[in-house]
């Protein structure tokens, strides 16, 4: 057998000893529904970046950045150019583990819901040492920073610096507040939006906006005479 024709076997890192999710409660109500908002959203009315590369949006999903260290478990991340693997349900592919994934995450979003969660420090550390590009504070009820967000990006000596939240470069996306109803409940939400400033849709919009075109086109098909239902 030749050199080229050999197949190389790359040693896995034992991660036996790891847990990748214990059952416990997730959290409040408030924060359940935004982070379900912020990634389902992605998954229902946006492409992903301009050249549409694939991506992976998880709320509640632990980050291994190691073997040697606990994972972080943020409320929300964006990872882009990878997938969800086919075999999910394998102890190695059931959470983010920087080395099957082959890169850091490129945004986190930390929901504060009380003071002792560290979003403004240990936390903000640690995300800073794995080497996420952009980190999100979104804290509605101000317990830990004046503004209810704070974005930030991450500077060549892995220290964050705060930044407008409205766009992401490299991203095609900012963050916004929106005044509105989700699921039935009106309140100030954090949401995604464009590089033209428009909000990315949830499902509920996106088909609220096409019973919109249909009555439109029903109705302008009135005015001509046409029965819409023999269309």
């Amino acid at each position: 057998m030749t050199d080229s024709m050999a197949i190389v076997a790359i040693e896995q890192p034992n991660i036996s000893h790891l847990v990748t999710e214990d059952d416990a409660p997730v959290d409040n109500l408030a924060s359940e529904k935004q982070m379900r908002l912020l990634t389902e959203s992605l998954y229902t009315g946006w492409s992903g970046p301009v050249d549409q590369r694939p991506f992976l949006a998880a709320a509640n999903v632990g980050l291994f950045a190691s073997v040697h260290e606990p994972p972080i478990v943020p409320d929300v991340f964006l990872s882009l150019d990878v997938a969800v693997p086919d075999n999910w349900w394998e102890k190695g592919k059931r959470a983010y583990f920087f080395w099957e994934f082959g890169k850091a995450p490129d945004l986190v979003i930390e929901i504060v819901s009380n003071r002792e969660g560290g979003e403004a420090d240990r936390k903000m550390a640690a995300y800073a040492r794995m080497g996420i590009p952009y980190y999100v504070i979104y804290d509605p009820q101000q317990q830990v920073q004046e503004e209810m967000v704070r974005a930030y990006a991450l500077t060549p000596r892995r220290e964050y610096e705060e930044i407008l939240p409205d766009h992401f470069v490299g991203l095609d996306l900012g963050l916004t507040l929106w005044s509105g109803v989700y699921e039935n409940k009106e309140d100030t939400w954090l949401r995604w939006q464009d590089t033209t400033g428009q909000l990315i849709p949830t499902g509920a919009e996106l088909a609220a906006q096409e019973r919109e075109r249909a009555d439109r086109l029903a109705a302008k098909l009135r005015q001509l005479g046409v029965d819409p239902n023999t269309v």
